[in-house]
């Protein structure tokens, strides 16, 4: 499997492709890494070096990997975190010339705007461009809860109205939508839950809810998603999979003090995830 990953890299910590990447190849997957931005860390530390490339550099190396003959073998193109809106006119761009030369491929786009806690943390025109030229492209989305609803102007809560609300996203265009973080009101407050909606039903599972907060686990968790969903053809197996290593990733991660992803030290939960979590059908 091949995947052309268009996201940010830092040197310290693992966000975007620095937290997508080494996952992917864990499991076996030939990841094809163009960087969007070139940080010395996530901007959650309030200061960061480096450049934002600009857009017109990265079609460039988009290009010159076309140029390679490699669009034809591409399964997936994958990204994350859009700076700006051209990165998403090149973003579009590129899943239409790899599906041209591989009409099976698909687009896994994770629609990152912010969160409950957070708010929006991107530029007032990225939810926009999401919303109205990403999202339609997009065949699997990945999007917590926030952004599923901003995404499709609802409100979701409890598991009834976020299944209509991943319904409403994916007449939008994508069949599959991944929602990562579902807090309903009524759940076990040391509790967190995913749901995974497609054309062939919904599933959920209930995780313990670790008292941390963690960049790049959602980078992870599109990544491994995407990566276990072509593999396997099923969003169940897709579901129990990412959740458990993700899970074991996010323990490791809390156990260690550190700020930043254990990404390295979790590396045999990607590769035997322990499944020790029940998916659920809901429909």
């Amino acid at each position: 499997m091949k995947i052309l990953s268009i996201q940010s890299a830092v040197a310290y910590g693992h966000v975007g492709n620095s937290a997508a990447v080494f996952p992917l190849q864990r499991i076996g997957v030939e990841v094809l890494p163009v960087y969007t931005v070139n940080f010395s860390n996530h901007t959650g530390y309030g200061a960061w070096r480096g450049p934002l490339i600009p857009p017109a550099d990265v079609a460039e190396v988009i290009a010159g990997v076309e140029e390679r003959g490699v669009f034809p073998g591409i399964d997936a193109v994958l990204s994350g975190y859009q700076g700006s809106e051209g990165i998403g006119d090149v973003i579009v761009d590129a899943v239409a010339r790899v599906k041209a030369a591989n009409p099976s491929a698909v687009y896994a786009c994770d629609p990152v705007m912010g969160n409950a806690k957070s708010g929006c943390f991107v530029a007032p025109a990225i939810p926009v461009l999401l919303r109205e030229r990403v999202v339609p492209v997009a065949d699997i989305i990945t999007p917590n809860q926030f952004e599923l609803g901003f995404l499709t102007g609802t409100s979701p809560t409890t598991i009834e109205s976020t299944l209509d609300s991943a319904d409403a996203a994916r007449a939008l265009g994508p069949r599959t939508v991944l929602v990562t973080s579902v807090e309903r009101p009524d759940r076990d407050p040391e509790t967190i839950e995913m749901m995974v909606v497609d054309e062939a039903g919904a599933w959920i599972v209930t995780t313990p809810l670790l008292p941390m907060k963690a960049n790049g686990s959602g980078d992870v968790t599109a990544a491994l998603f995407t990566a276990h969903y072509l593999e396997s053809g099923d969003a169940a197996t897709a579901l129990a999979r990412t959740t458990s290593s993700v899970y074991e990733l996010l323990r490791a991660t809390h156990e260690s003090g550190e700020r930043e992803l254990q990404l390295v030290e979790a590396q045999e939960f990607y590769a035997h995830p322990p499944l020790q979590f029940e998916v659920r059908r809901l429909r």
